[in-house]
């Protein structure tokens, strides 16, 4: 209601248990130890609680317009026990108590025109550092369905906990974004354009520190440009439902052990993905087929040779491909005061059998590769999703596209 204050609040509360043993063995599955290559014998018990609680009071103004004030506090507590092939143990403990408070407003200027902006502060107790993070966004409304948006935003992050505590000083990382959209949504018909830029700072840089890498600091820095779209068409052909999404990336960074500024393994150059979903009111069945596409990946193994580190070896991966078909049959579509709703599932990835290679795997020295490659080419699945009261048939057909 205008004029009045809401209150939302929540509260959540998590925790974890792993228990990692890491053994050498030989063509006989017996365990070994092999010179230089002893630190690849080892255990890791971890244990961590994860508390979150979050306030946020807002307000609507004339309109639609409205502000929000808020708060959050996370709450981590981690504890690694590493105990090494000759049965030392070592203790590494974090503590993390993150505070944030933040403003936000959706204003709208004209019946067209709308502004979002917002403004974060933190406080991270482990880094014993602040930051404050401003973002916006303006929206211009071109017609019926139609709008194009710009956005800006300043993002932190805390470093990962493997390169936490690190006896160097350590910040937030930092991500710059500016986004540029157009969007159109009519009679069932979706288009959607994007383009961006990302700038990316104080990102971890690693060194060797006995037999592992070690944080050293945070010099690290990157960008990623690009432009992403997106076509969906329901209304071009009856009870045929399809969409088409492309997006290109280029990116650089030069963080973790990289010798300079490359690409990411992670980032492919080209993603495509096709999905086409065709109902027969007839049988009550759903047919869904999707194509997905993404360039190679470059991959590499940087090796330190003592003063520095280098490539040992480089190159792409193959190109990914991947046609998977599923059907979905819903026998109580249409029921009136249906109290339990059932989607039954047929599901197969990559029913073209085609090889896919994740990338490389490398021996201690560098001497010898192995491809990482999936568990199985193909993947079958038969099965059935029931739900009591709330009809979630069409959730249940997207996750399986």
């Amino acid at each position: 209601m205008p004029n009045k204050w809401k209150l939302n609040t929540g509260l959540s509360y998590s925790n974890n248990k792993d228990n990692i043993a890491s053994k050498m063995q030989n063509e006989n599955k017996t365990d070994v130890l092999l010179a230089n290559l002893e630190a690849k014998n080892f255990n890791v018990d971890t244990k961590g609680n994860y508390f979150n609680a979050k306030l946020v009071l807002e307000k609507r103004l004339r309109g639609i317009s409205g502000i929000r004030f808020g708060a959050e506090h996370n709450m981590s507590n981690d504890k690694l026990w590493y105990t090494s092939f000759s049965g030392q143990k070592f203790l590494n403990a974090l503590n993390e108590n993150i505070t944030s408070v933040f403003a936000e407003s959706d204003i709208y200027i004209t019946n067209d025109l709308a502004l979002k902006g917002g403004l974060r502060f933190e406080h991270s107790s482990l880094l014993n550092k602040i930051n404050l993070a401003p973002r916006a966004s303006l929206a211009y409304k071109l017609g019926k369905g139609t709008q194009a948006s710009l956005a800006y935003g300043i993002f932190y992050q805390n470093p990962e906990r493997r390169y936490l505590p690190s006896a160097y000083e350590m910040d937030f990382m930092k991500a710059t974004h500016y986004i540029a959209q157009f969007q159109r949504v009519l009679n069932q018909q979706s288009l959607r354009a994007e383009v961006y830029y990302k700038k990316y700072n104080n990102l971890v840089k690693t060194g060797m520190s006995g037999y592992t890498e070690a944080a050293i600091g945070n010099k690290g820095y990157g960008d990623a440009k690009g432009f992403e779209l997106f076509w969906r068409d329901k209304k071009s052909i009856k009870n045929l439902d399809y969409w088409i999404s492309y997006s290109y990336l280029d990116t650089k960074r030069d963080f973790l052990n990289f010798p300079y500024a490359i690409t990411p393994n992670f980032a492919a150059k080209h993603t495509a993905s096709l999905i086409v979903k065709k109902f027969v009111q007839s049988v009550k069945t759903n047919f869904n087929l999707s194509y997905n596409y993404s360039s190679g990946r470059p991959y590499y193994n940087i090796g330190f040779d003592g003063t520095g580190y280098k490539f040992t070896d480089r190159g792409s991966i193959p190109d990914y491909h991947n046609v998977s078909f599923s059907l979905n049959y819903l026998p109580k579509l249409g029921k009136k005061d249906a109290k339990s709703f059932a989607v039954y599932v047929l599901q197969v990835s990559n029913i073209f059998n085609i090889k896919q290679t994740y990338g490389y795997q490398y021996s201690y020295n560098g001497a010898r590769k192995q491809e990482i490659v999936p568990a199985s080419r193909m993947f079958v699945y038969i099965g059935a999703f029931i739900s009591f009261g709330v009809d979630r048939t069409d959730e249940v057909i997207n996750n399986n596209l």
